[in-house]
């Protein structure tokens, strides 16, 4: 406490509710009789009670109680009811005195009638029934649903911190790619052209993936804070909450992705067909939706952002080994091939360099042989463009996944700590 006494003022008005309002007794005076006139509850340090019991007008009952023990003074006329008590109930006065304030309380007539009265409202009136609801929320779930996504897009517009940031660092990033890579796209004679532009698809994944991932920790570890204490409130469900999250990300990832395809097609040089570039959005859209949902997925089963940021080390290093990109499909070894197939990036890789140059015919010097960039990709990489509407679905696949787990964790575990 800021003091050596608190008082806690208990209102009876019945649009109030029983409010009960917690201050320091130097804050309080009479004009507190005019707010809170029914009971006072007076305690010393160490939370023992020494008054509990009606204020009465300008406060009348405090002072008659008090003035009832002997050698207590009495107070003056036009004196504030709250710095009389204060100096009267203070362990100088108590010293001075020789007595216990809190032990003068519980042998007097008042707290055996405050016992009385206790006993008595806790025994509850013949054939009453306990409170009962039909239901642990207010509202139903669609109504939750679209109150939680209103308060995230709300919040969401709020913080210019989190996502102008992430815009500005994929529009930064894209002018960076292109500009590297200038109309290195169009210009296709041989083997290393065709892994410079897999460099520069394999980057774009990994660097805006791994950024996103990142910078997802923080934000949803704070909003699952937020979330702990209105759950407990009965505000919402978890689930409300989880999908809500999920779903408030979509129209931000969808800008970002639109401004990597925009940038990078044309400094690049990438064909400019319809098909090529919705394949492009899509691919980058499902690989910014699979990297912050997994960033999401790991603050819902650790208890705070450092162990979540630890926990991200051990898969960003499977997600780059098994890409593709360093030991292609065809060079991996028959035990750990699993391990490509599980992995988001090998999918992400091969939807968006297939996509672009899976249906290329021309012919290119491929270590001092000549095949066509088709040919070359199935050959060495095990691109093969009949097989785009499969990836297609396992690249919105992993983000459905890793999106359910984060809803699932997220209402089964709990970490707060009180």
């Amino acid at each position: 406490m800021a003091s050596s006494r608190s008082i806690m003022y208990s209102s009876g008005d019945s649009n109030v509710k029983s409010e009960a309002v917690d201050s320091d007794l130097n804050a309080y005076n009479c004009s507190c009789n005019q707010l809170f006139s029914l009971q006072l509850l007076l305690m010393k340090l160490g939370g023992r009670i020494i008054y509990f019991g009606p204020v009465g007008q300008f406060s009348s009952k405090v002072i008659e109680y008090f003035e009832s023990i002997p050698g207590v003074p009495k107070i003056e006329d036009k004196y504030n009811p709250a710095t009389w008590m204060l100096e009267v109930t203070s362990r100088s006065a108590e010293a001075e005195l020789g007595v216990d304030f809190a032990q003068i309380y519980r042998e007097s007539t008042l707290c055996r009638e405050n016992k009385q009265l206790v006993e008595q409202l806790s025994s509850p009136i013949p054939g009453s029934k306990d409170l009962h609801f039909p239901s642990r929320f207010p509202q139903n779930g669609w109504e939750q649903l679209k109150a939680c996504i209103w308060k995230q897009n709300l919040s969401y517009w709020r913080s210019p911190e989190y996502n102008l940031i992430r815009i500005f660092y994929i529009f930064s990033g894209s002018v960076l790619f292109g500009l590297l890579f200038w109309q290195q796209g169009k210009r296709i004679e041989n083997h290393q052209d065709l892994f410079n532009i897999l460099g520069s698809i394999y980057s774009a994944i990994i660097f805006f993936g791994i950024s996103n991932c990142s910078g997802v920790l923080p934000r949803v570890a704070a909003e699952r804070t937020v979330m702990y204490r209105e759950r407990f409130a009965g505000m919402y469900s978890s689930w409300a909450y989880s999908f809500a999250q999920v779903l408030v990300e979509v129209p931000y990832l969808l800008a970002q992705a639109i401004i990597y395809v925009t940038i990078t097609h044309t400094m690049i040089g990438y064909s400019l067909s319809p098909y090529k570039i919705f394949w492009s959005v899509y691919g980058m859209f499902c690989t910014l939706l699979s990297f912050n949902y997994l960033g999401m997925l790991l603050i819902s089963v650790t208890p705070d952002i450092q162990l979540a940021t630890a926990l991200t080390s051990p898969f960003y290093t499977m997600l780059h080994l098994f890409s593709g990109f360093f030991v292609p499909r065809t060079y991996i070894p028959k035990w750990w091939i699993w391990l490509y197939y599980i992995s988001p990036t090998s999918w992400q890789l091969n939807g968006l360099f297939t996509s672009q140059y899976g249906d290329l015919e021309k012919e290119i010097t491929v270590f001092g042989q000549t095949k066509s960039v088709a040919a070359f990709l199935q050959d060495y990489f095990g691109f093969h463009r009949n097989f785009l509407s499969v990836v297609a679905v396992v690249l919105i696949i992993f983000p459905i996944i890793f999106a359910s787990l984060f809803a699932y964790f997220i209402g089964r575990l709990n970490f707060q700590k009180r």
